[in-house]
């Protein structure tokens, strides 16, 4: 695992966790990690990741028609 560390301004009324959940959902919505995985680096349990990602602009449904499917035929 990384560690990255950030220098913010203290001007800047953010909790950590919005930047931890920044990057997160950005990664989810990349495909570069699971729902599963984004909630770990968010620190947050999956069910709260999810629930918290419209609040950060991504949506929780894939934007692949394949992944679309998939998720059809296992629902």
């Amino acid at each position: 695992m990384r560690t990255i560390q950030l220098h913010i301004p203290d001007e800047v009324d953010w909790k950590d966790y919005d930047f931890s959940m920044i990057i997160a959902s950005k990664l989810y919505e990349e495909g570069k990690l699971s729902s599963g995985q984004a909630a770990k680096v968010a620190g947050l349990s999956k069910r709260t990741f999810i629930e918290l990602l419209g609040r950060y602009g991504v949506s929780v449904f894939s934007k692949s028609l394949s992944d679309l499917e998939s998720d059809i035929a296992n629902a």
